[in-house]
């Protein structure tokens, strides 16, 4: 029987390094206890924030202390937690530093609101009273912005403090689906009895053995089904905290709320989903592009991730895998080249699944730390796109850590998702251009189409979903379990028209992870647009484009998004980018038809 490995069974080298943060949990521990006496010190400012500059910078540098040393807190918790969610002294790790965030928040909430209540004309004299205020400008501006929608310090403080009950929902559903579930087993054509996770389910769903997608396609989704209430429960109750936040910080909606961090209009989701709701025929092509390779009068949702080219995708090991994606990067330059390449031998990556290990994969660290990835690694070509787009995050993060102060080295995820997608489209263009093998080239056309298939169409529509459920608990209605089925099923049914409807399909709200991150999903479809617009500038050797797109990864937080990228080639405000990274979908298809017929 093949079965997930004991992390202690997975060779060092191919684990992230965590002593880089802490040597040890008891070092951790010191800190933590450090960071808790620390608190006592904000109260001293409470009531004079802007009395003075030197009373405003004295605060703002004692917060960037704390607030860096407990970003390594956190971050170590966060890791350690996620290499085996089984693990209770980890748990009580990311437990006790949840709280102490709460804690965190509730004791500097005051800073905010006494902002807030000085004037734009005294703002600008506190400016220009020297020069080491004058490099919070941005940061300043940017309190001031959203001034309408903070509260009281009172009120403040304790939205802060219960923010560790407002992410209950998500932390529950983390453990449920990572650590408590365990689906079924089946068997594979050597007649092996293979377990079903969060990790291998959709590389099941890629095998070409119908019987074989079917069996872990109806286990899977049936075993879901069991905690159907308990999922909905949770999925409701994250959505009436997002709804209940924004209402408690006066914004019309919670996505007003979630989309104001970054100064995003709401037009630029409305324009998003218009323009790929009046695309769907390039999806469907694709679509009818898989029913016609797979020799079928009509494709079953269990079809659907089975690969175009024909034949067994091919095995990409590790050690392959990073050697094409630190060639492909060679269009951004030596110097990034050879930073990524010793971030990679410096254990950014923590490659290889183990048992109770987080499923998926996502770029993770601090300012203080190197960037950590978590990957589950499955040497396939998927696998060595999604770690070439979690590389992309890594880098910025890298970048901007190393060009911004702390105080503008956070970025809003509009601007990540960017950076990750930029990366696969290089890897992309690198393997298409070097690889001589036909079916090789193949399987990466196929991934590559497949990649704006989910990025751009399937995140379009898991973003109508969310705004969807968002709006039924703003208008007082109930999501309970039928009411989610029935709102994804017929988004599936539009989205996929031609593919063979189950009810099964209409669970599939209940795997997705990202509906608690509250209106994240929407970003990955932005991101893939500017992009390829970005990429297309730097491959094509446009003048300008690289220096400008480097400095895009230089900047941080130290503009809004827009205007981010804006300054590095592309409008975001305009349905352009969008229709034009379609468009390239619609090529890639075009390839793919010329092969197939």
């Amino acid at each position: 029987m093949e079965m997930t490995q004991e992390r202690s069974k997975i060779n060092q080298k191919y684990k992230w390094d965590l002593n880089s943060i802490y040597s040890s949990d008891e070092e951790w521990q010191r800190s933590f206890e450090n960071i808790n006496k620390s608190l006592e010190g904000f109260k001293a400012y409470e009531g004079r924030v802007c009395e003075t500059e030197k009373t405003l910078l004295e605060l703002l540098e004692l917060l960037e202390k704390v607030m860096r040393e407990f970003g390594k807190v956190i971050s170590y918790a966060k890791l350690s937690s996620d290499e085996d969610k089984r693990d209770q002294t980890n748990q009580s790790m990311l437990t006790k530093a949840r709280s102490l965030s709460s804690a965190l928040g509730g004791v500097t909430s005051f800073i905010e609101p006494e902002i807030q209540k000085i004037s734009i004309e005294e703002l600008e004299t506190l400016l220009e009273s020297g020069e080491e205020i004058s490099h919070y400008d941005h940061y300043l501006r940017e309190i001031i912005r959203v001034k309408d929608h903070v509260r009281s310090a009172e009120i403040e403080s304790l939205l802060a403090e219960m923010g560790e009950i407002f992410s209950t929902p998500n932390e529950v559903y983390g453990l449920l689906m990572n650590a408590d579930m365990s689906f079924p087993k089946v068997k594979n054509e050597d007649g092996k009895m293979i377990e079903i996770g969060q990790v291998n389910f959709t590389k099941f769903m890629r095998n070409k053995n119908e019987n074989f997608r079917k069996d872990v396609y109806q286990k899977y989704y049936g075993e879901l089904g069991k905690f159907r209430n308990t999922i909905a429960a949770m999925l409701k109750n994250n959505v009436i905290a997002d709804v209940r936040i924004s209402k408690a910080h006066n914004y019309q909606s919670a996505r007003s709320a979630a989309m104001d961090g970054g100064n995003i209009p709401t037009d630029v989701y409305d324009m998003l989903i218009d323009t790929i709701r009046n695309n769907l025929d390039v999806l469907h092509r694709h679509i009818e592009l898989k029913r016609k390779s797979q020799q079928k009068n009509k494709l079953n949702m269990w079809d659907l991730y089975v690969p175009i080219a024909q034949g067994e995708s091919p095995n990409v090991e590790y050690k392959q895998a990073i050697e094409y994606i630190v060639s492909s990067v060679e269009p951004l330059g030596q110097k990034y080249k050879m930073a990524l390449e010793n971030g990679i031998e410096s254990n950014w990556i923590d490659v290889y699944e183990n048992k109770g290990k987080y499923s998926g994969a996502y770029s993770g660290g601090t300012y203080d730390t190197k960037p950590f990835i978590l990957m589950n690694y499955q040497n396939d070509i998927q696998s060595m796109f999604t770690m070439a787009h979690e590389l992309g995050h890594s880098m910025h993060s890298k970048l901007t850590n190393e060009s911004q102060s702390y105080i503008y080295s956070g970025y809003e995820i509009f601007v990540a998702e960017v950076a990750s997608i930029f990366n696969e489209a290089l890897l992309t263009n690198y393997l298409l251009e070097t690889i001589k093998d036909e079916s090789f080239r193949l399987h990466v056309l196929d991934e590559a189409i497949e990649r704006f298939r989910s990025t751009l169409f399937r995140q379009t529509m898991f973003a109508d979903f969310e705004h969807q459920i968002h709006t039924v608990v703003e208008n007082g209605g109930a999501l309970v379990p039928d009411n989610l089925d029935k709102i994804y099923r017929g988004l599936k049914e539009e989205f996929y028209k031609p593919v063979k409807m189950d009810d099964y399909i209409q669970r599939e709200w209940m795997r997705i992870p990202h509906f608690y991150y509250n209106y994240y999903v929407y970003q990955y479809a932005t991101g893939l647009s500017a992009a390829m617009a970005l990429s297309k500038g730097v491959l094509s050797k446009e003048n300008g484009a690289l220096k400008k797109y480097i400095s895009f990864l230089e900047s941080g937080s130290s503009a809004h998004p827009l205007e981010l990228l804006e300054k590095a080639g592309v409008d975001l405000k305009s349905k352009t980018p969008i229709e034009n990274a379609i468009e390239v979908y619609g090529k890639y298809i075009s390839e793919m038809e010329l092969i197939i017929n």
